[in-house]
C-alpha cells in the first residue's frame, strides 16, 4: 500500500512546528519516529494534507531530573530511556516496562512522546505512565498547559491533544516513588502488541504491611485503565495468595474486553487476573527487600 499525497515540511524549531499546527489545524499531522504514522498513512487511515516532520527538533531530546520530577522530551528514543542510568534509578518500573516494545529496531527509532500520543490501550509507556502518575506538557503556538494521564487518555487511539497543539515533555513525580514495582504483559510471540499487561507501583512498612499502591492495566479496555482498588483493598495487610486472589478478581468482575481475532473477552479477563496478581506479588518482594 501507499500513503495519500500530502505537502511535507521538517521544521527547525519547536515554535515552527506550532505554526504550522495551527495554520492547518487537524489537515496537518505531526511524523517523529514514524513507527505508527507510517503503518496508518499507508493504510490511508489518515490523509493529512501536511505532514510536520519533527525529528530534527533534538531540542525535545532529553531526559532529565529537575524540580522533583523525571523529565523526558517528547521526541527522546525510546531505546535511550531503556538505557538510561537515570531513568534506571530514578523510575525502574519504566526501565522494566520499555524493553517489551517490539524490538529493538523498533525501540531505536521509535519516540517516547510518539507512543503516548498513539495512545494504544495495550502499548507499554502510556500504561506505565498512568501507573506512575506522570503528566503531560502540551503546547500551541500560543499556550501551554499540563495535563495527567488520568485526563489525557480519551479513548481507543484518542487522547486530549487538540488539532493545533504537541506534546512536548512527560514529566513523573519522583517524591515519595513506591519502591516496590513490576511490570509483565502476555503477547503471541516477542514483539507482538501485548494481549493484556500489568503494571504496578507498591510500598510496605518495616513489617511487610501494605501501605500505599497503584494498579494499571492494558489490553482490557480502550484506554490504559486505572483498577488501583485492587491494591487499595489489600493496604493495612500483609500479601497472601488469598487475599491477592480476591482483591483482584472484586477488582476485574466488571471489566468486559472486547473479542477479536486474537483473543476472546473471557481470555482478556482470565488474562488480566493472572497478569494482575504477578505483578502485585512481584512488586510487593521488590518493596520488601527495599525496605
Amino acid at each position: 500500500m501507499k500513503p495519500p499525497l500530502f505537502d511535507y515540511y521538517k521544521p527547525e524549531t519547536v515554535d515552527q512546528a506550532l505554526e504550522l499546527l495551527q495554520e492547518y489545524g487537524i489537515n496537518g499531522k505531526i511524523i517523529a519516529g514514524g513507527q505508527s504514522m507510517m503503518p496508518i498513512l499507508n493504510m490511508r487511515l489518515s490523509t493529512p494534507e501536511l505532514l510536520i516532520d519533527i525529528s530534527g527538533l533534538q531540542e525535545l531530546s532529553y531526559i532529565r531530573v529537575e524540580d522533583g520530577f523525571l523529565k523526558i522530551g517528547a521526541l527522546t528514543r525510546q531505546r535511550d530511556v531503556e538505557l538510561s542510568p537515570l531513568v534506571r534509578e530514578a523510575c525502574p518500573l519504566l526501565s522494566e516496562a520499555i524493553p517489551y516494545i517490539g524490538h529493538m529496531q523498533t525501540r531505536n527509532r521509535g519516540t517516547f512522546g510518539g507512543s503516548l500520543a498513539h495512545a494504544d490501550p495495550t502499548a507499554e509507556i502510556p500504561m506505565t505512565l498512568l501507573a506512575l502518575d506522570a503528566q503531560a506538557v502540551i503546547r500551541s503556538a500560543s499556550d501551554q498547559r499540563l495535563v495527567k494521564m488520568e485526563d489525557f487518555f480519551l479513548t481507543y487511539l484518542t487522547t486530549d491533544l487538540m488539532p493545533e497543539e504537541m506534546l512536548t515533555e512527560v514529566q513523573i513525580p519522583l517524591n515519595e516513588m513506591p519502591k516496590g514495582y513490576a511490570f509483565t504483559e502476555f503477547s503471541r510471540r516477542h514483539g507482538d502488541f501485548a494481549l493484556v499487561a500489568a503494571a504496578c507501583l507498591l510500598d510496605v512498612d518495616k513489617d511487610g504491611h501494605i501501605t500505599s499502591g497503584r494498579l494499571v492495566l492494558g489490553g482490557v479496555d480502550s484506554v490504559p485503565l486505572a483498577v488501583h482498588e485492587a491494591v487499595e483493598a489489600m493496604i493495612g495487610s500483609v500479601l497472601t495468595e488469598e487475599l491477592l486472589e480476591h482483591s483482584v478478581e472484586e477488582a476485574i468482575r466488571f471489566l468486559e474486553p472486547e473479542s477479536d481475532l486474537h483473543a476472546s473477552s473471557e481470555f482478556r479477563k482470565h488474562l488480566a487476573k493472572v497478569f494482575a496478581m504477578k505483578a502485585i506479588r512481584t512488586a510487593y518482594q521488590r518493596a520488601q527487600n527495599r525496605e
